[in-house]
């Protein structure tokens, strides 16, 4: 997928999105990522969260320790 083609599908993503708390959250995540400078969002996290996310890394390179969307979907409708 080409720049173009990315961007395009990223605006489709986001007008499709009725929910404004999941349209907010996700406006906030971008701000928040794109504001950051290199390895900021890293220095932040704690050495516990550090290794967690470093685990949870080599963990989904698995595809025994993977579900799938519509899985991830059902178990957190409530949020959704």
């Amino acid at each position: 997928m080409d720049t173009l083609e990315l961007k395009r599908s990223f605006h489709h993503l986001i007008d499709s999105i009725e929910n404004d708390d999941l349209l907010f959250d996700f406006y906030e995540l971008l701000k928040n990522r794109t504001s950051a400078r290199e390895g900021q969002l890293w220095g932040n996290l704690s050495k516990t969260e550090k290794d967690e996310l470093l685990t949870s890394l080599e963990e989904s390179k698995s595809s025994y320790n993977l579900i799938s969307h519509s899985e991830m979907k059902k178990k957190h409708k409530k949020r959704l």
